[in-house]
């Protein structure tokens, strides 16, 4: 009987990891969107895999697992940034790297530096409110994941695109 178990353990974790690498896009955006350096990108990529473990017996497949591991990523990532506060008002950004496997385009670079530069201005709802954009999530399904209305994402949505490009602008009239 114990030998059943710890292969059924076995088949539980390897599933777990083969969803977990099929979807590793979902870590890097999030991780992306709430830290600014690599160290607490890598440290809350690690958080948030260790949140989807510990609920994984709680994922039905009511949902795709995409959907779910969202949801996770982006409740830790908020709990993970409201409990660190490591962060201080004045952000520094010499050593920001944009994920590898991409082509380099200096341009490109630049555009995505001045964005990330702007998201880490925005608190965590407007975060993840940018990040399920990003992701082609609907307004319906976005309040979904965030526990909204469907208008009241849509309104939150726009101020917080207009926010963006405030600071975008003031960004660029700085440079």
């Amino acid at each position: 009987m114990q030998k059943h178990n710890m292969q059924a353990d076995s088949l539980i974790e390897k599933t777990f990891l083969n969803l977990i690498e099929v979807h590793k896009g979902i870590l890097h955006k999030v991780a992306r969107l709430y830290m600014d350096s690599s160290e607490d990108r890598e440290d809350l990529q690690q958080e948030i895999i260790i949140q989807l473990w510990r609920s994984y017996q709680n994922f039905k497949g009511e949902s795709a697992f995409s959907s779910w591991m969202y949801r996770v990523a982006i409740n830790t990532a908020i709990s993970y940034f409201k409990k660190e506060k490591r962060r201080s008002d004045v952000y520094t950004y010499d050593n920001i790297k944009e994920p590898e496997n991409e082509d380099y385009n200096p341009e490109k670079d630049r555009q995505l530096e001045i964005f990330y530069q702007a998201v880490q201005e925005l608190n965590a709802v407007e975060k993840a409110l940018i990040f399920y954009f990003m992701e082609g999530l609907s307004h319906r399904e976005t309040g979904i994941q965030l526990g909204l209305t469907e208008g009241n994402v849509r309104v939150k949505l726009n101020r917080t695109k207009e926010k963006l490009q405030q600071i975008i602008k003031k960004t660029n009239y700085e440079s």
